[in-house]
This record gives C-alpha cells, structure tokens and sequence, in this order.
C-alpha cells in the first residue's frame, strides 16, 4: 500500500492520458470533503463541505478546504457534482462560488435544494443541473454516470466519472440497508454492471470500516422511539441533524400514533424540513406540525419539540437549553433524545449538553443508553460485500481519520487487490491514474481555511495559538514610560493581569526584576522601544514561569517621552 510521506514535492505535469485526482479535504479527517478530478487541462469537483471546529480552534464558525490549488483555474471547472446534502459535502460551495458564481452545480433534487436555500443566503443564484439515478451527463472531458446510494439523507448519489485514463468511481457516503426507510436501496446491480466494464479507481467511503459486521436498518430505532414516546410523561425534545430526514419521518410518524403535535425549532431545522415536505421527502400529516410559538397552549404531554444541537455545537438549540440560553426552558421530567451518533472530537461537547440537560431534571436518551441512532455508512462486512461486487483495479480510501482509511485498505487487500494498488493518501496528496496504475506522484497546499464571522482566511494558526493562550493562561500587561534620549524609566512598571490565576499585588516581587533589565538595557546604549518590549516580555515571562509554572500572554506597552 503506498502513503503519503513528508518528502513530497509539487507533482509533475500531468502525462497526457492520464487523470488526476486531488482530494482537497475529507482525508484524515471527518468532514470538509472535496476532491478535485483533472484530465486533459480540465476539472471537476466531487463536493465542497465543511469541517466543524473542535475545542482547540476558539472563535471558529467552520473550516473550509483550501481553494489555492484552483484559484487561479476557475475557467478550467466543468462543474461541481454534489454527491448528497449533509453539510460536510455542500457547505464549502457558498465560498467557491463566491469567486465564480456560475460554476455548475449537479446533483439530485434535495441535494439541490438544499444548498439552493443555502445559497440564497449568500444572495447567490447558481446554475444547477438537476440528476438522478441512471442518468448520464457529459460534463466537458467528464462522462458522468449517477447510480443510487443509501444513507442517512434522501436522494445521495455515487458518481462515476469516465475518461479515456479509465473510469473512477466515488461512492460518496453510503451504506446498505436492505429495508430503507424510502426503499431506495443502493444500487449493487448497476456496481456490478461498471464492474463488468472495468472500475480503474474506486473512492470508497471509510467511516465505519473499523466496525465489524453490517449496519443495523433504520427502521429498526421506530419501536424504541416508539417505548420512548410510550413513557415520556411530560415534552419530548429531540436533537437531530437538520438534513436527517428519515429519522425526523420517524419523529413525526411516532408523534401522530401518541397523539403529541411536532415544532421544529432552529433556522436550519425549519428551512430543511420546509424543503423535504415541500418536495415529498417528508409526509407530515395535515395539523401535526405547529408554530413553536404556539406550544404554551398545549399540555407537555402533546408536545415534541425537533432541534438541532445533537453535537454539542455551542450556538445550537440544544445547547443553548443545557445553558439556559434559550426560550425553551427545561424542567423536571422532560425527555430529551440525542438522535445521532458521536462525530469523532464532539465527545466533551456532548457530555457536557447531557450533563447539563440531565441537571435541570431531563430525562437524557442517547446511543449510549438506547439504540437511537444507526448510522449511515458501510460497516466492514458491507464493504467486504462491496469491493467483492466492484472488484477495482485501484483503491483509494476516502472519508475518514487515519484508522478509518488503514481499515478500509486492510478490507480491500482482503478481497484480492493488490497491496500496492491501493492508495492511502491525504488532504493534499496528488495521486494519477496512469496506463491502469494509480500512484501518488505529489502534494500540493491544503491546508485549513477558517471561518470567524465575516472573515475567511484571516485567522491564521497563529492566532488560534494565541486565542488558546489567552484561553487557557490568560494575559499580563506591562505598561512602562521611558526617556526617548537616555532609556531611563520615568514612570512604572505597571503590572495588570486577567485570567492568569495571579494577583495583582503578586507583581510586587517582579517589578525589581523588570527595573534591573531596563536599567541595564539603559546603560548598554538600548533605547528602541520594540527591543525594551522584548527585554520586559522575557523578564516577566521567566519569573511567571519559574515562579507559577504557567505561560500567559505578556503584552509589554514602551511609552516613550
């Protein structure tokens, strides 16, 4: 199995013939998927999501992939194929089509429609073409084929893109439940039949090939909502993702049988629900669903609230409850159910909400006490099934941390690809499909782009290591007035610090220090007021270190007079 390593240069040009493949985001990582496809001085780009920021990037909103590698060939792009709806595919498309706004889109009819909302939020009107399963678009150098997938959100497509360098087949996110709650199954017969014709690459889909065996069916969670619903003396408030249509079909069908009526609540959660039922994705039948604002005049035991909040994100609904920040208040017997799994690095934010629900009397139901939630994609027996009926020349794991592509490698050399032609790769990492071999030949810029309000790219890792500073250790001001002519003090040092865990009158023992150097700094002919900043940064850097074992932010003010 080749890998990437920290050696690697800027690929070389494209041989002529050959397809290229960059993935951009979704490698390494759960979410910010994008890959880019070049053949014969064109491109096309498989989904453009966003990554959700952890703990350790403060003050982020989202993190976007990093457009650089095609900023400059916007003309070159036939169009940007949108595998499915989940934000971690579409939400990065508002941020590229802001630099060239009729770059087609292609996808499926909620697909679409999804970030035709989202778009119009932006005040951008794009060019769609709308697909589905079975269809063929040619799209420039790109003959594109569509075929069905199952997951967690109506109408997701897998996409196989043929060339004169071979045919590449990107999975998208799917699984194989055999009992959907749509009966749209994932299409095997149509795999099979690009089987028979040759899969030269196959992008497949890693998050669950560390778990053994195979997805439990969606339907499956319908009689523990419904034992939920059964017993749930007061509001039930459920969290979910705001594009989970089946799992919010089995809200609504669950609320109709115990007679309770359905408010969505949070922009995001009303604007998909909106669409789904708009498009009949989402039956609702006639009066159950009813304006938050009109739940005080039904008792509790009539009411089922959907939100969103389901990974602890800070600003959602659910959240904002365990904070009690929000207008919905929670009390003494309400039930709250988590309906989703864990996102790798959400885990603290979760268990905080829980924690929080769970004091002011809530009853919490999550997957770790109750089957809740199932998820989306393929577990290792469905892929072992999968790669056995595709039978790819190539392999390139795709979607996922590390372990998760390993895993998913592993499964493939399992069922007779070779070893060395799989190719676990990485965000950045430029792998070509050349005479039938797929190889990693480079690696270009891919870093993280973050978004904080209206800024893109503007906070850089240096200043995340400076919020998480200030964050964790807090800050220390030095504010000392010099003679311009001779570097003598004429007034201070004064010292103030905030969040540091250290009092003020503590400073009393590091003003000498801070006098001495600046003393010296005099006598030794130093005067520029940058040069006594970095003097003063590094005396109360040293005793705060040697005296509290802490590294707070010291910001030194020189004024000279």
């Amino acid at each position: 199995m080749s890998h990437p390593h920290p050696e690697l240069g800027a690929p070389p040009k494209l041989p002529k013939g050959g397809l290229r493949v960059i993935p951009l985001g979704g490698l390494g990582e759960i979410g910010r998927n994008m890959t880019v496809f070049e053949f014969d001085g064109r491109l096309l780009i498989v989904d453009c999501g966003v990554l959700f920021p952890e703990e350790e990037q403060p003050g982020v909103d989202l993190i976007l992939p990093d457009f650089t590698i095609i900023r400059d060939r916007l003309d070159d792009i036939e169009g940007i194929v949108l595998t499915h709806g989940h934000e971690d595919h579409i939400g990065a498309v508002p941020y590229l089509l802001r630099l060239k706004p009729d770059i087609p889109l292609i996808g499926s009819k909620l697909t679409l429609a999804l970030i035709e909302a989202k778009l119009q939020e932006h005040r951008i009107r794009p060019y769609t073409l709308e697909v589905k399963e079975g269809d063929r678009e040619n799209l420039g150098s790109f003959d594109c084929e569509f075929i069905a997938v199952n997951h967690s959100i109506p109408d997701a497509l897998a996409v196989a893109i043929r060339t004169p360098a071979g045919m590449a087949v990107a999975t998208g996110d799917f699984k194989m439940d055999q009992l959907p709650m749509d009966g749209r199954l994932t299409d095997l017969h149509a795999f099979a039949r690009l089987s028979e014709e040759g899969i030269d690459l196959l992008l497949s889909d890693s998050t669950n090939a560390e778990v053994p065996g195979f997805v439990p069916p969606e339907r499956d969670i319908s009689n523990v909502l419904r034992n939920v619903f059964a017993n749930a003396p007061k509001r039930i408030i459920v969290a979910s993702f705001a594009s989970h249509v089946h799992r919010i079909q089995q809200i609504i069908d669950a609320a109709h049988e115990y007679g309770r009526r359905v408010a969505f609540v949070g922009r995001s959660m009303v604007r998909n629900m909106g669409i789904a039922r708009d498009l009949g994705y989402l039956r609702v039948p006639a009066g159950l669903v009813v304006d938050v604002k009109t739940l005080d005049d039904l008792p509790d035991d009539e009411v089922v609230l959907v939100c969103t909040g389901s990974q602890g994100e800070p600003m959602a609904a659910l959240s904002r409850m365990a904070n009690r920040d929000h207008q919905i208040r929670i009390v003494p017997g309400d039930t709250v159910i988590l309906a989703s799994s864990l996102i790798p690095g959400n885990e603290n934010a979760v268990y905080r909400v829980i924690n929080g629900l769970t004091r002011w009397g809530a009853n919490v139901v999550h997957k770790g006490n109750a089957k809740v939630h199932v998820s989306g994609h393929a577990s290792a027996g469905e892929l072992l099934y999968f790669y056995n009926i595709c039978k790819p020349k190539n392999l390139m794991p795709v979607h996922g941390e590390w372990r998760h592509l390993r895993a998913n490698a592993e499964l493939g050399a399992m069922t007779g690809i070779p070893k060395d032609h799989i190719v676990i790769a990485e965000d950045g990492v430029v792998v070509d499909l050349v005479d039938g071999r797929a190889r990693i030949t480079g690696k270009v810029q891919a870093g993280y782009v973050y978004v904080d309000g209206l800024s893109v790219g503007d906070v850089t890792e240096t200043s995340l290591k400076d919020r998480r500073i200030l964050g964790e250790e807090g800050i220390i001001s030095v504010f000392v007035v010099v003679d311009s002519s001779t570097g003598k003090i004429t007034a201070g040092p004064h010292v103030h610090a905030r969040g540091s865990g250290i009092d003020d009158s503590a400073f009393d023992a590091v003003i000498p220090k801070i006098d001495q150097a600046l003393n010296k700094s005099a006598q030794d002919g130093v005067v520029e007021p940058h040069q006594l900043q970095q003097l003063i940064r590094r005396s109360v850097g040293k005793w705060v270190s040697d005296t509290y074992r802490r590294r707070p932010m010291i910001l030194p003010v020189v004024v000279e007079v």
